[in-house]
């Protein structure tokens, strides 16, 4: 019996819309392969400067978008997009690609410049996570929440290694 999966973006919003997204996407089988978490910082490796390369390499080629804050995890990215189609006019944008577009031009550039650095395996998990950020607490606790990301990512590492017998 053939699954069928359920688009998880919302059927009657338009994600060209002028707003903040807040994006998650993760690493198939969540392999750690964008760099370490150390001290409570992320160090990027070689393919997770990729990531960030192509992050950015979005705003360079959609004036309508402005990356805002975002995090590389060790197998996964969180970061807040916005999507001002006035920008995008005043920029001579005739189109305004919407925002599973977006991240997907992030998703496929970001592994192809992966597998071309050595890492011919890599696979995106299918899909992403997305919110539309309704406000302005939600924007301020989003915002906290991935600057925060590798510090408390880090303590529950720590917590977690302690709570295991060291006889193991």
């Amino acid at each position: 019996m053939r699954r069928t999966c359920t688009s998880p973006r919302w059927k009657k919003y338009d994600y060209t819309s002028d707003n903040l997204y807040f994006i998650t996407t993760v690493v198939k089988n969540r392999i750690p392969c964008f760099g370490d978490l150390h001290n409570g910082k992320m160090i990027l490796n070689e393919f997770g400067k990729i990531v960030e390369g192509q992050w950015l390499w979005l705003a360079e080629n959609f004036p309508y978008i402005k990356i805002r804050e975002f995090v590389i995890m060790p197998d996964h990215f969180h970061g807040i997009i916005e999507i001002n189609r006035t920008q995008g006019k005043k920029q001579g944008c005739a189109k305004i690609k919407p925002l599973y577009d977006l991240v997907g031009a992030f998703k496929m550039t970001s592994s192809k410049k992966i597998h071309e650095s050595g890492f011919e395996s890599f696979i995106w998990q299918r899909s992403f996570h997305d919110r539309v950020i309704r406000n302005e607490y939600e924007y301020f606790s989003i915002a906290k929440y991935i600057e925060q990301n590798p510090e408390v990512a880090c303590r529950n590492i720590s917590e977690s290694s302690e709570s295991f017998p060291s006889s193991l």
